[in-house]
């Protein structure tokens, strides 16, 4: 049952993404259609395998279903660093117009600050994933707070540079980020693939992993090192999307309505990538472009998050 469902889900999104790659494409622009669109294409799929992938891990670590990575402040971080580059040394540095270069900033400086934050909260004997998650949002505040600040501070003109940074976007692909960016995320899945089934015996509980045989701290610390460079990663490349690994990994666990993660993986994956070509479908064609995709997909994940907490409040 659970594998006839998964079919219909790679079945839905072939669908989608031949309907984004061929729609309007005839003899005479075939190649520039495909030139555009394909490099957009794994980007999607890209960007929604990594967050749903990252949000899987960081839920079971954290055994709560209504947290993302975002909780460590990895997103605020994100916009705080685009919004200083550009305050501090303008949008014609190479720092910020060089894309390469930015986004190779954003990865190490996003990596590094969550190392530290890593090293010093798993330093003692035993790490408290509760003190992680109340650091990570008290930074993320301060991020928010700051970033706030520069943007009323900085020049109109400038802020124009920031405000297209500051939302997900798939409409222009640094093709030399791309390709980067796919073997980074193939070589962090080849190695996360080796904790597929040690998440399901992390979702027990500490005391009941520990006895199970799991080097628990250890383990933790290796998985909460992957969602961030998957995090990091995939908001470099596109943008923040604060609400989709929320969204898709809820959806995946009703859906198969199991438990084991090789299949929630796959699952949330799949539905990741549903939801980004399908929003960036409705985005160019029945928005015209007007509204980010982001917009869409965290209208949908706020009214989701919403449903979620009335659920465990009646449960």
């Amino acid at each position: 049952m659970v594998r006839r469902k998964i079919g219909i889900l790679i079945l839905v999104s072939l669908i989608l993404v031949t309907m984004f790659v061929f729609l309007g494409v005839n003899s005479d622009n075939w190649s520039y259609f495909l030139s555009r669109r394909g490099p957009r294409v794994l980007a999607i799929v890209l960007t929604g395998a990594s967050i749903a992938f990252s949000s899987l891990i960081f839920q079971t670590v954290t055994a709560n279903r209504i947290l993302t990575p975002s909780a460590l402040g990895l997103d605020s971080l994100y916009v705080f660093i685009q919004t200083a580059v550009i305050f501090l040394i303008g949008s014609s540095n190479p720092l910020a117009a060089n894309k390469n270069l930015n986004f190779a900033l954003t990865v190490v400086l996003m990596i590094a600050f969550s190392g530290i934050l890593f090293k010093v909260l798993f330093s003692k004997e035993r790490g408290n994933i509760m003190i992680l998650l109340l650091i990570g949002m008290v930074f993320g505040t301060l991020f928010q707070s700051l970033s706030s600040f520069m943007q009323m501070m900085i020049d109109p003109n400038e802020f124009l540079h920031v405000q297209d940074r500051m939302f997900a976007s798939f409409n222009n692909i640094n093709t030399n980020i791309l390709w980067i960016s796919t073997i980074l995320i193939a070589g962090i899945a080849v190695y996360a693939s080796r904790f597929i089934n040690i998440l399901d015996v992390i979702s027990l509980g500490r005391e009941d992993a520990i006895n199970l045989g799991v080097d628990y701290d250890w383990t933790v610390r290796r998985l909460l090192l992957i969602v961030s460079i998957l995090v990091s990663i995939s908001t470099a490349l596109v943008g923040p999307i604060t609400f989709l690994g929320l969204l898709v990994v809820n959806l995946a666990r009703e859906f198969t309505r199991r438990y084991e993660h090789k299949y929630l993986m796959v699952t949330s994956s799949l539905l990741g990538i549903i939801a980004l070509v399908g929003g960036q479908l409705v985005v160019e064609r029945i928005f015209n472009f007007g509204t980010p995709i982001s917009v869409i997909i965290n209208f949908i994940g706020g009214i989701y998050f919403i449903k979620l907490l009335l659920k465990e409040n009646v449960a």
